[in-house]
């Protein structure tokens, strides 16, 4: 982590809130669960991006050792950690703002994968986008934890997740810049956890 305040100093203050987001993130692959994440216009395609840093190899290789598989498929394929980005569902997405509320469509997708031990990671620039408010309001009634995104003051998305990271600044454009190393560490170290190799510094 020393890594990213040498490049992004302002983040010195998230420090304590990125190490227990990272505690999230761990805990809830530990339990067997999966990662949901969700957000509008840049945090959609931020939630697409963690996603993808999840479920294959990011900075270490991803050896797999499955017997149920052939030699080819082990060769090819690499660990996955689950995670789904709610952002892509295109049919339930339309399908849901055209039949019921388009706040609710985040939340109705958390409250159809959401399972006990899975963890919504919630990315809202001001803390206060309704869908994502939606979305975590659903977790915290079945028992999903969540894990938030935001800058400014942290909005009403602060009082509601189970962590928030909150960067220092009010400018949609820089908090989702410093998003950007936040969550590359985050998905980094939970690599390092989960499939070891090398310590890689951001």
């Amino acid at each position: 982590m020393d890594n990213i305040f040498e490049r992004y100093p302002q983040l010195k203050c998230c420090e304590k809130d990125i190490e227990n987001g990272l505690n999230l993130i761990v805990d809830t692959y530990k339990n067997g669960g999966k990662v949901l994440v969700c957000g509008n216009g840049g945090s959609a395609a931020d939630s697409e991006h963690i996603v993808g840093e999840l479920m294959k190899g990011f900075l270490s290789k991803r050896k797999v050792n499955d017997n149920r598989l052939t030699e080819e498929l082990k060769e090819k394929l690499q660990g996955a950690l689950p995670a789904i980005s709610l952002t892509n569902q295109t049919a339930i997405m339309t399908a849901f703002n055209n039949d019921c509320d388009p706040d609710f469509a985040f939340a109705q997708q958390v409250y159809g994968y959401g399972k006990e031990n899975d963890l919504l990671i919630a990315i809202t620039t001001s803390g206060n986008s309704e869908n994502v408010l939606k979305a975590v309001e659903v977790a915290n009634c079945i028992g999903v934890k969540s894990l938030a995104l935001t800058g400014c003051d942290g909005g009403k998305i602060k009082e509601m997740a189970t962590v928030t990271i909150t960067v220092p600044s009010s400018e949609t454009y820089k908090i989702q810049e410093y998003h950007l190393p936040i969550y590359h560490y985050l998905c980094a170290m939970v690599e390092q956890e989960f499939f070891g190799g090398e310590k890689f510094k951001l």
